[in-house]
């Protein structure tokens, strides 16, 4: 264990839509530190999914997020020598980047040409509700639900 926590460190919002949550995705979706490529695809993804539903592109964006973010999770426990798939609440932290994370990685898994219509997909599939990183969270809601029986070896 640790002494002491760490500082929380503080990001600036990004240039154009003044957002912190949209400097956090950035900053997943960067390679290399390239931080300026990242920008220019994540804001070509809000026009393309504003050409292709007609709504505003953060919103969309968010409203696909909030799609995506899992309530509980399972961790890995050992008593007595077995390891129990202990089901546990999501901390909002926790949730936000792991909604992220999954919705970044599934983009990058779909079969479109550039990344910037690999994201705008993804998006638009998590804000309907389907799609790949939706599937995911479900799954996890769902191995929580299949080990409820041991929740009362919460950590």
């Amino acid at each position: 264990m640790r002494k002491s926590k760490p500082k929380k460190r503080y990001i600036l919002p990004d240039p154009k839509f003044k957002d912190v949550l949209v400097t956090k995705f950035v900053n997943n979706l960067m390679y290399d530190g390239k931080k300026s490529v990242a920008y220019n695809i994540f804001y070509d993804a809000c026009d393309l999914i504003q050409k292709r539903t007609n709504e505003n592109g953060v919103d969309v964006w968010k409203k696909a997020l909030n799609n995506i973010m899992p309530g509980v999770e399972v961790r890995s426990r050992r008593v007595g020598g077995a390891t129990f798939q202990v089901p546990s609440e999501v901390r909002p932290e926790r949730k936000q980047s792991l909604g992220i994370k999954w919705l970044i990685a599934y983009a990058r898994k779909r079969g479109e040409k550039t990344m910037t219509e690999k994201l705008a997909g993804e998006i638009i599939a998590a804000s309907k509700g389907e799609g790949a990183a939706v599937k995911k969270k479900d799954d996890t809601h769902r191995m929580a639900e299949a080990n409820k029986a041991f929740s009362h070896f919460k950590f």
